[in-house]
Parts: C-alpha cells; structure tokens; sequence
C-alpha cells in the first residue's frame, strides 16, 4: 500500500528577462520560498529532483547543474538528481519526487524546475529548441510538415524555422491548420485564447507580461507563421518554481496548515500510433490520471496546461475531456474556460503570458494550481477550487510529444 503525498510548501520566482541572474540565484530564490512556505529547513529535505532542459546549451553547465544549485543553498547529503525532460523536465521533476514519497523512499523531498532561455546568441536559444526533436530526422519532418500543411490547404513558408524561430512554431501552426481544416475552427478562436490568457496574467504578478490584450489586437500583431501571430506563441524566460512534497503523516506531525493532496500523477512518453484509430499520449495520460485520482474531468475546477501555442490549448482542452472534440473552438470563444467560464484554464496567464522558460514550467503550473486550491489567487482566484489538473507536454517525436507529464490535485 503507497502512502498518499500532499504538496506542503510551493514558491516561484517572476518569470521573465533576466540576463544578469544565474540559474543559482533564479532557483535559490523559488527553493527558499517553497521551504518558508512548508515551514521547513532546507536540513530536513531528504532527496532533491532537480529539472532542468537548456542550461547546458545556454550556460555551460553540464551533468550537475541540480548539486551546484543545492550546494549553493547548502544542501548536502541527500540525493540529488537531474531530470532533463525537455518543457516536461519541472514536471517530471514533480512526478518522481511523489513518486518517491508515495513508495515510502522518503518523507520529505524538494522538487525544482529552472531555466535560463535569454542568451545574447539568439541561435543557442533557438537550437534547444530545434534539439527537443529527433535531430537526425529534422528533414523528414519538415517534409511531413509540408505535407501536412497542404492537405489542409495551407502552404507552409519553411523559412526561418529553426533560425528566426522555434521549429515548435511550425509544428503548432500544422495542429492549427488541421484543426481548422477538420473542424473550422476560425483564427478568431484561436486569439481568444490568447486574449483570455492575457487577461489571467494581467492578473498575475509573477507573469512575464501583464498586458491584456483583446482578439483584434491579438490579430492585428506580426506574423510569426501563418495562423500564427506573436501573441499565440508562447514566449521564451528565465525564471524557476519549487515545491516540497511530504508524506500525509510527515505533514501531519509537522502541522502543515494548508496540505494539498496529490491525488494522481502519470508520466508518460508518446509512441508510434495511427492518428485514425487511436488516443494521443494526452488522452491516455489524462485518463490515467483521472482514473487513479478516482474523478472524471468534469468534476476538476481550474486547469494549468501546456499552452506553448494558443492552438494547443485548444487541441489539450479537447484531448482532456473538458470539451467534445471540435468545440475548443466555440468554448474558448463563448468564456468557458475564463475566470467565471465553466473551467477556467491558465488563471496564471499560461505559457502565453506567465512565460515559459522550459525547465520551469510544470512547477510552476503546481505553484499556481496549489495556490488556488488553498484559495489565495486574489483577484484571479477560482471560487470553491477543490480539484485542480496540470498537463505539460514536453518534445515532438514522430507525431506527438515526447514526455507528457498529467497531476491531479485536490483538497
């Protein structure tokens, strides 16, 4: 019988610019605040997961950047080990550290997600990227792209992908295009999704940008590959999260006040599959998660998802169970997944506006989900959240991600 883990203590820096911080100091100050959080010492951690994707591109360091930041802290002694999950790397960060408590290895483990994405060099930013997929296959998959494209009736400009921007972009922009081609889901809708998460992160002081922007704005903003404009794309950051996960019966002993319950959390890669007769990795995660979390999707409350494009939101909503397929469209654009809607998404601002430095982002969809589960979101705050779900996808191998990560948090 595995013992049940609650997240006791969550932090996480103001995602953005920050070229003059090191990836010691982005995630020294999100572990320091998920330890005040918990009401702990950092002395008392027993393991550490530490999740990272670019340093070693961006930085140098390679091998041990999870010892160098926890020897920083003076954190010693313990078990500490690198996770490199691509986007999915904090998320799968989270999952091993539950994973390691629930099997009774540990009662009280740090878990981490940090990233550094800004460089002066452009093009090592773009090449972690471009690295997230099979490199020796980066022509066959340009050539599906194309062809992808063009039996949804939409001829793709290859150029600059990769070089003037990240080759997910075309990627997200073929999703959008048979989305569109399949089920007529307008380029309107897929700037409300923008629009809407511009309006959750205004409302989010640690997002990388707080503007609220409106669908004609979203419209009307550069082209970075058709149908996508800037803002469906999610931008690149710095920034880290941290959360501690706890035995129920360490937390119990320790009085922590707010305990949020992990009720399930499911770690997947994704496979060679035909698109016609089966399920995604999303879908057959979600239900996993759902089943073990003993739920189904139309009894969670709020949402943090892997918006890396305003279309994947779209397509995730769907692939999660919170809409029929075809309709993310319509119930992005009627407000059911907006702050009052039905199921509101990305009240952080989601990786289209809190920011998406890759190694973070699954902890800081915890941090945020945590947050409204213990009702302290303020003016973004889902009212009576008691059950909460995170969906972080991370690569493209083949025709679907690499690593996809699904939690399910409850009170």
């Amino acid at each position: 019988m595995t013992t049940k883990a609650v997240v006791a203590g969550v932090g996480m820096t103001q995602f953005g610019k920050f070229i003059d911080r090191s990836i010691k100091e982005l995630a020294g100050e999100a572990i320091q605040q998920a330890l005040t959080d918990a009401g702990i010492e950092s002395k008392e951690l027993q393991a550490a997961y530490m999740g990272n994707a670019a340093a070693g591109v961006i930085t140098g360091q390679v091998c041990v950047p999870g010892q160098v930041i926890a020897r920083e802290m003076g954190i010693g002694g313990i078990p500490v080990i690198n996770t490199e999950n691509a986007c999915a790397s904090a998320a799968t960060a989270f999952n091993q550290a539950v994973m390691m408590v629930e099997l009774g290895a540990y009662d009280i483990v740090l878990a981490c997600g940090y990233e550094k994405l800004y460089s002066e060099d452009k093009q090592k930013t773009f090449s972690v990227f471009t690295g997230a997929v099979d490199v020796l296959g980066i022509d066959k998959l340009s050539e599906n792209l194309d062809k992808r494209m063009d039996a949804a009736g939409v001829q793709r400009d290859a150029e600059g992908a990769g070089s003037k921007r990240s080759l997910f972009m075309d990627i997200y922009a073929t999703w959008a295009a048979e989305h569109t081609h399949k089920y007529g889901t307008t380029r309107e809708q897929y700037a409300a999704v923008s629009a809407k998460n511009s309006f959750h992160g205004s409302l989010n002081p640690r997002a990388q940008y707080q503007q609220c922007l409106t669908v004609e704005e979203v419209l009307a903003a550069p082209e970075i590959c058709y149908p996508l404009t800037l803002p469906m794309c999610s931008p690149i950051g710095d920034g880290a999260a941290a959360a501690i996960v706890m035995s129920e019966k360490k937390a119990r002993e320790l009085g922590i006040s707010h305990p949020v319950q992990v009720a399930s959390t499911v770690i997947m890669s994704g496979f060679d599959y035909d698109e016609n007769t089966e399920e995604t990795v999303t879908e057959i995660a979600s239900r996993r998660a759902y089943e073990a979390a003993g739920i189904g999707p139309e009894e969670v409350n709020v949402v943090e998802l892997h918006d890396a494009s305003a279309p994947s939101e779209i397509l995730c909503i769907e692939h999660l169970g919170l809409c029929p397929y075809g309709d993310g469209g319509p119930f992005t654009e009627e407000g059911e997944t907006k702050l009052g809607g039905k199921v509101p998404v990305n009240t952080s601002g989601g990786l289209l506006r809190k920011g998406h430095p890759i190694g973070a982002t699954g902890l800081a969809q915890i941090f945020e989900l945590t947050e409204q589960l213990r009702g302290n979101c303020g003016d973004r705050q889902v009212e009576g959240a008691k059950v909460a779900l995170a969906e972080n996808g991370g690569g493209y191998v083949g025709e679907d991600a690499g690593a996809m990560v699904v939690s399910v948090l409850k009170i």
